[in-house]
């Protein structure tokens, strides 16, 4: 019975363990200084939009700081006989975490508009509007600082996504404050609440559907496995290919084992596997060759 474990040893400069840092650290500077600019001027002026906004800045602050935490353990937890995988899935935990928490605060914010029903609300909308574009300024700043490292983290994109919702929301609170100057309708400020509420629920399942998916060790939507199946047992040397998993540990990083059955030697079955698997995009996978009388034993043990 034979066994091939292979992985590129060249990974990007942000990929697994080495994802940038400092992004994540100016980030949490520049939202958390706003968040609390937006939730006294809400307070203050009795603004639903600046609360629910403010809100959405703290949840920032939360995921930027488990993301940045998450990365740390990714980076610098060690491996063990225990964990043997570290912390990498850290990540996964925290998008779960953020997920949560954006929809926590569209709930409170919902329930905060239907109080406020029957009471005409008046707020200033130069206020408003001065708030809002120093929000939106911060915002699109740090989605720069975020993009690139959103495509190769899940920890980051869930804050990505969270900062993509904020900029709406000033975008919203902007435009609530130009309707209140002008027309002196006071509802406009709830109105943009409540679609503030309901444009970032979406984004929050599909980031919480991501994340489970990894826990539940599915595979990765971009890996089609019965072509990967179908791509082994055509192999000369493979007469049969059983016990094929394929799961995602962290964004950027999928690891799958298979059995092939083969009555040929080890040295002719497993470079041709290992050039399918990486075909597939599966650098870092385990591969068995089981022998003949192998293959009807290992079928009729498992039962996973």
């Amino acid at each position: 019975m034979g066994h091939s474990h292979s992985h590129s040893h060249t990974p990007g400069p942000t990929a697994g363990g080495q994802r940038r840092l400092w992004p994540m650290v100016v980030a949490v500077g520049l939202i958390g200084g706003y968040f609390v600019v937006e939730l006294v001027t809400g307070i203050l002026v009795n603004s639903l939009a600046l609360i629910a906004d403010a809100g959405h800045m703290l949840t920032d602050v939360v995921a930027l700081v488990m993301g940045l935490i998450a990365l740390l353990l990714g980076r610098h937890g060690r491996i063990t006989d225990t964990r043997s995988f570290g912390w990498h899935r850290a990540e996964v935990f925290t998008a779960v975490a953020n997920a949560v928490l954006l929809m926590g605060v569209a709930v409170f914010v919902l329930y905060e508009a239907v109080e406020r029903i029957g009471n005409d609300p008046q707020v200033p909308g130069l206020t408003l509007i001065v708030v809002a574009l120093v929000g939106l300024a911060v915002n699109i700043g740090v989605m720069f600082l975020l993009r690139a490292d959103a495509k190769e983290s899940i920890a980051v994109r869930g804050a990505y996504l969270e900062v993509l919702a904020d900029a709406v929301g000033s975008v919203g609170v902007l435009i609530a404050g130009i309707v209140a100057m002008t027309t002196g309708w006071g509802y406009a400020d709830i109105v943009v609440a409540v679609l503030i509420a309901l444009w970032v629920v979406p984004r929050a399942v599909r980031l919480a559907v991501d994340a489970l998916r990894i826990l539940n060790q599915q595979a990765p939507a971009h890996v089609d496995v019965e072509a990967l199946r179908a791509d082994l047992a055509e192999i000369p040397t493979v007469d049969d290919v059983h016990d094929l998993h394929v799961w995602t540990l962290t964004t950027g990083m999928d690891v799958a084992t298979v059995h092939l059955g083969s009555a040929q030697p080890n040295a002719e079955v497993l470079p041709a596997a290992q050039a399918v698997l990486a075909r597939h995009g599966l650098e870092h996978a385990t591969v068995q060759v089981d022998p003949d009388d192998g293959q009807r034993r290992c079928r009729d043990e498992l039962t996973w």
